[in-house]
């Protein structure tokens, strides 16, 4: 049995508020490879170049497409990846519509708590020895 680390998974953070990105920058550096956008055509570029373990993308962004948008594409291009969703909204339908249309593995509602945003990607990613 190897006592080897196992590579850090790589994560792509699509937030357009930079104090809250930095945040979760923060939080999540020492477990995971990061990579940021601030709207939904920067995140698309950052999806075309490498592949990712996660998408954490906020609801509300600037232009047309919003987060659940950019994750259903994602979803096409990117299928192996989990969903993640974040929304400052409580709107049943689109947590519904979001969870099945974007095979989300969660929606997390704003402000997001550290230990949930961590229990959400532990779970997504089946990593019960993560802390």
């Amino acid at each position: 049995m190897s006592n080897e680390p196992q590579p850090r998974p790589v994560i792509l953070i699509l937030e357009d508020e930079p104090q809250l990105t930095l945040i979760i920058c923060d939080l999540l550096g020492d477990d995971f490879e990061i990579e940021t956008a601030e709207n939904v055509d920067e995140a698309l570029r950052l999806l075309a170049k490498r592949s990712f373990d996660v998408l954490l993308s906020d609801q509300m962004l600037p232009g047309k497409k919003q987060g659940l948008d950019f994750l259903m594409d994602a979803m096409e291009k990117q299928p192996q990846a989990k969903r993640i969703l974040m929304t400052g909204y409580l709107n049943p339908e689109l947590l519904s519509r979001g969870t099945t249309m974007a095979g989300l593995s969660a929606v997390l509602l704003k402000p997001v708590g550290s230990a949930r945003l961590r229990e959400a990607l532990r779970m997504a990613l089946n990593r019960p020895d993560w802390v």
